[in-house]
């Protein structure tokens, strides 16, 4: 479940006064995700999402995914951008949270994609990075390399409560990322959590690309390494689809381009990809009392993606 605040519909319609998108007339919380409070909005106008914002979202950090969708959308991307109210303010105060009034998109997000609707997802990225490559904000991103060694600091001698040997073996992950991640590789905004459910889709074609709350400024082709773990293995993480990397890469070469260098990069960026959703994963584990209403989500499924990087041959993986 993914409403942390409750708000009122009393206090709902009170709030929709403020902007030019006509009165309340459902208002149904969205279960999907982890991050923040959603809310489905219908007016007589339109539908909308309306988001609160909880303790993982820095406030400060609002301005940069308002101005980045702004961005992007102005330059085509099927992104959800914020709606100001009839003052052009954007971000509000709702419940004791952040509070802002989003555009809804259509389409469904697919659980088990086909390598069409994977490269489609390809695609969709490389047409982001072209929209972003002449955006001008920038976000450091908190979980780079230096953000997995204090995420493993502090889940300590509690991975080995999630399977025996895991903190071993992260610690041996982590030194083996640090002689051999890329450092002379192109830089940009990244959108660094394009999993399935934040693309939308109707048949094969996206029609929206949602939930930037992780973009930041990093290695461009560690977004499309992020995406490669999301889409192209079973959800546990037992079974890699080829057919859906070789889609993902082909589609995102056909849209924006994947160098040489970023191509011989690409399986120690899987293997940091991978590491880092496995130590995010850990650490909700732990942290995360039985009884609350956020269901866990399995960090073994990314150790076993991360084991198959890691033991892949060099013509295995689509860019190596």
């Amino acid at each position: 479940m993914a409403v942390y605040t409750h708000v009122p519909a009393e206090d709902m319609a009170v709030f929709l006064t403020r902007y030019d998108v006509g009165s309340l007339v459902s208002a149904k919380g969205i279960a999907e995700g982890v991050e923040n409070s959603n809310y489905l909005i219908e007016t007589t106008r339109d539908r909308y999402i309306l988001t609160l914002y909880e303790k993982r979202v820095d406030e400060s950090d609002l301005p940069f995914f308002m101005d980045l969708l702004d961005h992007l959308g102005a330059r085509g991307c099927k992104v959800p951008r914020f709606i100001g109210d009839r003052s052009g303010q954007k971000l509000q105060q709702l419940g004791g949270r952040p509070a802002c009034l989003i555009e809804f998109l259509t389409g469904v997000s697919v659980t088990e994609p086909t390598a069409a609707q994977t490269r489609g997802a390809g695609v969709a990225l490389g047409e982001l990075h072209r929209a972003a490559a002449d955006f001008a904000g920038s976000r450091p991103n908190a979980l780079d390399r230096q953000g997995w060694h204090d995420l493993a600091e502090k889940c300590g001698d509690d991975f080995d409560t999630i399977a025996p040997g895991l903190g071993a073996r992260v610690a041996d992950e982590l030194a083996w990322l640090d002689a051999h991640w890329p450092t002379d590789l192109p830089r940009a905004v990244i959108h660094a959590d394009l999993f399935p459910d934040n693309v939308l889709m109707l048949g094969d074609d996206v029609t929206g690309l949602i939930d930037f709350y992780f973009s930041c400024t990093d290695i461009r082709a560690y977004d499309l390494a992020v995406t490669h773990t999301a889409w192209c293995f079973a959800n546990d993480g037992s079974v890699y689809h080829p057919e859906r990397g070789a889609a993902l890469v082909a589609g995102y070469d056909a849209a924006f381009g994947l160098s040489d260098a970023e191509r011989a990069a690409f399986p120690a960026l899987c293997r940091g990809a991978a590491l880092r959703f496995l130590l995010t994963r850990a650490y909700d584990w732990i942290n995360t009392p039985p009884d609350a209403m956020v269901t866990r989500k399995d960090p073994l499924a990314f150790l076993r993606r991360l084991d198959f990087y890691a033991a892949a041959e060099s013509g295995e993986l689509p860019g190596a």
